[in-house]
């Protein structure tokens, strides 16, 4: 069973552990990630989840409850990881930062890789309808969270046109309305979806192992590793209880680990230097999370294997 979790987790961080290997070489330049990366943020990524949303039964799933825990347990981080700051005597201006650390994970590409290297195209119809939802949730969070400590500018309003304008909402959107729409989906569209991921998901990992910049390690403090502890550990076990409790098991609780496991979103990082804030800190706390959560995801889903509540993996 150990094994069956190192399969779904090693290919996902391999891809990453290549991309940074190809960046330390000289192969992968700043300038070439930057351009990868926009091409499948824009184009490829939006396509493949537009075929997986397009697949799904909405007359199953517009009642899940594992939606249900997602957002309440993002909310729950967030207020909770805010009220930690505050004890733990954080400065004002670093508050903000942890607290994003703490609640936004990386679900549109790391987490993403992982539900349909886990569960395949069922993982990905799962996936997709979270990531939609919960990367609203997010940009939502993060303009109060960062407007309340950095002073930015920015508004419920802007980060509603935001979200309105993302390409990845776009296509998880017309997907859906495709499938609601009662037009037949076109046969193409199910192998699309696996031939997409198969291309786009690993460009992507290694496009965030090219970004990451491991020499600013060195100047990682407390507060670095205590967002880490929480993005890693304490946010997915808050969810995965609160998913419990409401009675999530199998599958959809197996992707919602994995969504909310992941590591900290590299937008995140864009996010505070925008608003002048540590920027410093911001990338120290995308790249421990994301070396150590090939460890932590690895063995939570060990566990809830273990305990039979996350569906057959791998299967």
């Amino acid at each position: 069973m150990f094994l069956t979790c190192l399969k779904v987790s090693l290919p996902t961080f391999g891809w990453v552990i290549a991309g940074a290997v190809l960046a330390r070489l000289g192969w992968l330049s700043e300038s070439l990630n930057d351009r990868i990366s926009r091409l499948s943020f824009r184009y490829g990524l939006p396509l493949m989840l537009f075929a997986g949303a397009a697949s799904v039964d909405y007359a199953s799933v517009l009642g899940a409850t594992y939606l249900l825990a997602g957002v309440l347990g993002t909310l729950l981080v967030t207020a909770v990881s805010w009220c930690y700051s505050i004890w733990r005597g954080h400065p004002l201006r670093e508050r903000g930062i942890f607290v994003q650390g703490a609640f936004r994970s990386n679900l549109a590409i790391m987490g993403l890789a992982l539900c349909i290297s886990a569960y395949g195209e069922r993982g990905a119809q799962l996936a997709a309808l979270a990531v939609a939802v919960m990367t609203s949730l997010y940009n939502i969070l993060v303009v109060f969270v960062l407007n309340s400590t950095l002073g930015g500018t920015s508004s419920v309003q802007a980060a509603l046109l935001g979200i309105l304008r993302n390409p990845l909402i776009i296509g998880i959107a017309a997907g859906a309305a495709l499938a609601l729409s009662g037009l037949p989906v076109p046969a193409v569209v199910e192998p699309a979806s696996v031939w997409l991921s198969a291309f786009f998901l690993p460009l992507m990992l290694v496009c965030i192992g090219g970004a990451m910049k491991l020499g600013e390690l060195r100047q990682s403090g407390a507060l670095a590793w205590e967002s880490t502890a929480w993005r890693l550990l304490v946010s997915p076990a808050l969810t995965v209880m609160l998913a419990l409790l409401i009675g999530v098991r199998g599958e959809a609780l197996g992707v919602l680990f994995l969504l909310v496991g992941a590591p900290a979103a590299a937008s995140g990082y864009i996010m505070v230097v925008a608003a002048r804030g540590n920027g410093v800190l911001a990338a120290n706390i995308v790249v421990l999370s994301t070396l150590l959560s090939a460890l932590s995801l690895t063995l939570g889903l060990f566990v809830l294997s273990l305990l039979g509540l996350a569906g057959d993996i791998g299967a």
